[in-house]
């Protein structure tokens, strides 16, 4: 019989030291000087996290990954294989919608369970993902799209009207809805759970693109790979302390940096819960509740 993708890739000595750093540091959680002293980097060459590690942690394990609180709507829990199958059928989705590795995806969403299977997806797929706030307007929205040099946009229902604004040949993707013109994201489900990729994923292909703050002058770019982000935030999974038992809550908004770093890539990496308050205006009392 022939070798699955996973059973070939698990083999690989890259992939065994993130899994071996990833439980050191786990191991020494609570013991600095030893982790100080003994931990090291893996070093990787071809490797795909959401295929490499993602899929094989999430492999018929039935534990909450994701765990989202709506302001107006259901509370919604998705457990490691469930994250694993819809990430693959909007991965296949992305891949019928002519979005291919190295392309450039604006996403703009708040804390809806797509955000997770569209980063999952990107991951395995190869494409770049440009994170967008939902407070950015139209013209922060249209530098995005021309200095990203992005071909692919994602967004809600509720923020598509920004994005009618703008000109260009982009493929407009709308979540929660139906828009005319656009591609309703809800037929992502309609598609196989099983994902093959196109090929290898080396670790230092781009992942991600972030516009930092502008402060003094217009947002400045950063290109982040597949291994800065997530392996770089095993890191921060030490830091914070996320063991696999925890559930983890962060208030960040998708479109900031500590959004990747808390809410996805550190408490994955642990194999912890991602714990969620969805909203649309900030409310401490309701948050606190």
């Amino acid at each position: 019989m022939a070798e699955s993708y996973h059973e070939k890739r698990t083999a690989q000595q890259g992939i065994r030291a993130f899994w071996a750093a990833r439980e050191f540091l786990l191991e020494h959680r609570e013991d600095y000087e030893t982790a100080y002293r003994d931990f090291r980097w893996p070093r990787l060459d071809k490797f795909n996290w959401a295929l490499d590690y993602f899929d094989t942690y999430a492999r018929a394990n039935d534990k909450i990954a994701l765990w989202i609180v709506n302001e107006a709507g259901p509370e919604i829990k998705l457990s490691f294989a469930e994250m694993s199958r819809r990430s693959n059928q909007v991965a296949n989705f992305f891949r019928e919608q002519g979005i291919r590795r190295g392309d450039r995806i604006v996403v703009q969403l708040s804390n809806h369970v797509a955000m997770w299977e569209i980063m999952l997806a990107a991951v395995k797929l190869g494409a770049i993902v440009i994170p967008a706030a939902t407070l950015l307007a139209v013209d922060d929205l249209r530098d995005r799209l021309e200095r990203g040099k992005a071909q692919h946009i994602i967004t809600h229902l509720g923020l598509i009207e920004k994005f009618t604004r703008l000109s260009g040949d982009y493929a407009r993707i709308v979540v929660g809805g139906e828009e005319k013109g656009c591609i309703p994201y809800s037929r992502a489900y309609d598609h196989s759970p099983s994902f093959t990729p196109d090929g290898d994923t080396h670790a230092n292909d781009p992942l991600m693109l972030y516009f930092i703050s502008g402060t003094t002058a217009l947002p400045k770019l950063v290109l982040h790979t597949h291994q800065s982000y997530p392996v770089g935030h095993l890191s921060t999974m030490f830091w914070i302390g996320i063991r696999p038992s925890d559930v983890h809550f962060n208030i960040s908004t998708p479109g900031w940096a500590k959004h990747a770093w808390s809410s996805f890539f550190a408490p994955w990496n642990a194999g912890a819960t991602v714990f969620v308050h969805n909203y649309d205006r900030f409310n401490v009392r309701a948050l606190l509740m």
